[in-house]
């Protein structure tokens, strides 16, 4: 995993919102996620994401985190595989699975 990331944050409210995030995210979950841009994410996570710290680009150092979703191929066999989410990115979690 890299090193670098698009966005870091230091402000304690952003830390904050990423650690809540985080909670909303346990193993083996299966989420529909609300992205900033207002794309829709829907997968399991293969493991709750873990808060780090990143170089952001101009060399500051922050925190975010990163999300792997599996997408499996039950429903969309073309989309099958994996994928890595920013957490910032993040809007809203909603789980479609009992908690």
């Amino acid at each position: 995993m890299t090193r670098n990331a698009e966005r870091v944050h230091t402000d304690q409210a952003e830390l904050d919102r990423l650690g809540q995030l985080i909670e909303q995210l346990p193993n083996g979950a299966h989420v529909v996620l609300r992205m900033e841009d207002g794309d829709a994410i829907e997968g399991i996570v293969a493991a709750r994401p873990i808060a780090q710290v990143f170089f952001g680009p101009d060399g500051e150092e922050g925190t975010n985190a990163v999300l792997r979703l599996e997408q499996p191929a039950l429903y969309r066999p073309e989309a099958a595989g994996w994928r890595d989410v920013w957490v910032d990115r993040i809007q809203a979690v909603r789980r479609l699975d009992p908690e």
